[in-house]
């Protein structure tokens, strides 16, 4: 029996960072990302997909969208694209 690996959207760890209201670092996102939604799960974003946790978050703070600093960071809810 061949299981599909499953893909979350990005934005469902954007919704869980507004949801607790704390920063992060990157290294408590990537555990946190871990914990919800398993170490072994892919990422996609509008742009693409196929990443990993870690490629998610970097991909995120290049796009701008966290305001603070790597070790202490929140989501910028002035950039998500649905808006």
């Amino acid at each position: 029996m061949h299981i599909d690996k499953i893909e979350i959207h990005g934005h469902e760890v954007l919704e869980m960072m507004t949801a607790t209201g704390q920063p992060y670092s990157k290294e408590s996102l990537k555990a946190a990302i871990d914990t919800k939604f398993g170490s072994a799960t892919s990422f996609c974003i509008c742009s693409g997909g196929g990443m990993d946790a870690e490629t998610l978050i970097e991909t995120l703070w290049a796009k701008g969208k966290f305001a603070g600093t790597p070790d202490s960071f929140i989501f910028d809810i002035g950039t998500r694209c649905d808006l």
